[in-house]
């Protein structure tokens, strides 16, 4: 049984307007959001976890209001005392039950951008992002820091200056088009400013002055 302890704060700063539903982001709270960025199709999520000893994980979400991340909603924070053990090339039986739970309630999702692969082959061999997806009936969007050496079908993508790139895949939305949301993510350097958020959540929680 996977139990777990959830933080969630609400980090945008500006006030509802007429036109415009509130965010439901779980846990009774709701994130305010600009008339002119209203989720008319949903909320948007990047996902990471981090893995503690002994057995646990802590995992985070940072939901925006728009498909490029750049006006963020909330944050939610998970710590789940126990998670699967690593096994080679089923890496997503103890990363997938953690985004279970720190993606439960919350409504709404359009999008799922994680820390990983969508898939692990050009003949779909699945990843994560396929059994995100197949949870969560989203596209999912997997953002890897490093190549893996079946999948040679992910697209690379640099941004900011860096000369190395990401690799992208998806699941449930074609692969050209989330590299395309990738390369559009906010934030200068390599790594968007919501994957780099939801890493730091997830390794950090967070920070101590937002805390309940």
């Amino acid at each position: 049984m996977i139990l777990s302890r959830r933080v969630v704060t609400d980090v945008s700063a500006s006030v509802r307007r007429p036109g415009c539903t509130a965010v439901s982001i779980g846990s009774g709270h709701a994130g305010s959001v600009d008339a002119d960025k209203c989720p008319a199709g949903g909320v948007f999520v990047a996902a990471d976890v981090h893995y503690l000893e002994p057995g646990a994980a802590q995992a985070a979400a940072v939901v925006a209001a728009d498909v490029a991340f750049a006006h963020l909603v909330a944050d939610r924070v998970e710590l789940v005392p126990e998670v699967e053990p690593y096994q080679p090339g089923q890496f997503w039986m103890r990363e997938l039950p953690a985004l279970r739970v720190v993606l439960a309630g919350l409504t709404e999702l359009a999008l799922l951008v994680v820390d990983g692969y969508a898939d692990l082959d050009p003949d779909g061999r699945p990843g994560l992002g396929t059994y995100a997806h197949a949870e969560f009936a989203v596209p999912v969007i997997g953002v890897a820091k490093s190549a893996f050496r079946t999948a040679t079908h992910a697209i690379a993508v640099r941004r900011g200056s860096s000369a190395r790139p990401l690799f992208v895949t998806a699941a449930g939305m074609p692969r050209a088009e989330a590299a395309g949301l990738v390369q559009r993510m906010a934030g200068r350097y390599r790594l968007p400013d919501a994957l780099r958020r939801a890493d730091t959540l997830a390794r950090h929680g967070l920070p101590r002055a937002t805390r309940p």
